[in-house]
């Protein structure tokens, strides 16, 4: 019988855990990129975990069973992710510090996950995030992010968590709880019905396609929130209020022809694709049939990086 290579069998394990926890480092760090790199970091301390307990059987005389202390690997792997998700936001939060770039952390859009608005896509938005939620986990402390990303959509134990945060399980439950009520007093409750938000979205294109500024602006809530994230050291803005948010959405009017109705996240957005190329995503927020937030991407190596791609033919 020839024995299993324990580097290709745990190669498969892990490529078996591997869509969960890019979606705990995605919510965890709001970046797709950024949880790629997290995830692959993982794997690379597992590989080397799996090195050190191999050379102590060998130095032991006992191959052994490689990994043969990690009882739960999923959770052994949420662990790891978790640990370098903090990591990377405790680095992250220095470097918004930076007076050098004054207000880079109000206009900041996290990465949403676009897809064309076809129904074959549908199904998978019971996976998404709202861009609404992650703007607001953006504004978390790291150590309260992680105890209410962990727990409250994982369920980690708080047990498991105390030591990644250093605190004790009563302090990471504090945690979660002060986080859960920043979450719910300033999130929008999901809006379900996908065909109210189509609706608004094709009024949107509609209106800016005909410079209809009055239809533009009774699809907005009074006090929508538009924020610009063009990319470091452009002009990114933060505007609030119906009638501002319509008189920069106007702007975007010239790349209606290109502009199409996507899936954003958890919910309606639009594309613009002028040819074959996505330059601007918006991410809509809907309440009670208006809008109340425009989350608006324009950075082109960002987008590149994220991978936004859209079919040509549409």
């Amino acid at each position: 019988m020839t024995q299993s290579d324990p580097g290709s069998d745990l190669a498969t394990r892990f490529e078996a855990e591997r869509g969960r926890l890019r979606s705990v480092a995605y919510r965890m760090l709001g970046s797709l990129t950024e949880a790629e790199d997290a995830v692959q970091e993982s794997w690379l301390r597992l590989q080397r975990k799996q090195e050190a307990q191999l050379l102590e059987g060998a130095v032991a005389g006992d191959a052994g069973d490689d990994l043969a202390d990690v009882r739960n690997l999923s959770g052994w792997l949420t662990t790891v992710v978790g640990r370098i998700c903090l990591d990377m936001l405790r680095t992250r939060a220095s470097r918004r510090e930076d007076p050098l770039d004054p207000g880079s952390a109000e206009t900041h859009v996290p990465d949403p996950v676009v897809r064309p608005a076809d129904p074959l896509y549908e199904a998978e938005l019971a996976d998404s995030v709202g861009l609404a939620l992650l703007v607001v986990l953006d504004t978390l402390a790291p150590a309260k992010r992680l105890a209410f990303v962990l727990h409250d959509m994982f369920a980690v134990p708080f047990e498991e968590l105390a030591p990644i945060v250093e605190r004790t399980p009563a302090a990471t439950r504090q945690l979660a709880s002060r986080a859960r009520r920043r979450v719910q007093g300033a999130t929008v409750p999901p809006a379900t019905d996908l065909a109210r938000q189509r609706e608004v979205v094709d009024a949107w294109l509609a209106a800016t396609r005909a410079g209809d500024f009055e239809a533009l602006l009774a699809l907005l809530d009074p006090e929508v929130l538009l924020r610009v994230d063009a990319g470091p050291g452009t002009a990114s803005k933060l505007v609030r209020g119906a009638l501002e948010v319509a008189q920069q959405a106007a702007l975007f009017g010239q790349l209606v022809p290109t502009a199409y109705p996507a899936f954003v996240g958890d919910g309606m957005g639009i594309v613009q694709v002028p040819r074959g190329q996505v330059v601007t995503v918006l991410a809509l927020t809907f309440r009670d049939g208006k809008v109340v937030g425009v989350d608006i991407i324009a950075d082109p190596p960002r987008l590149a990086a994220m991978g936004v791609s859209w079919p040509r033919e549409r």
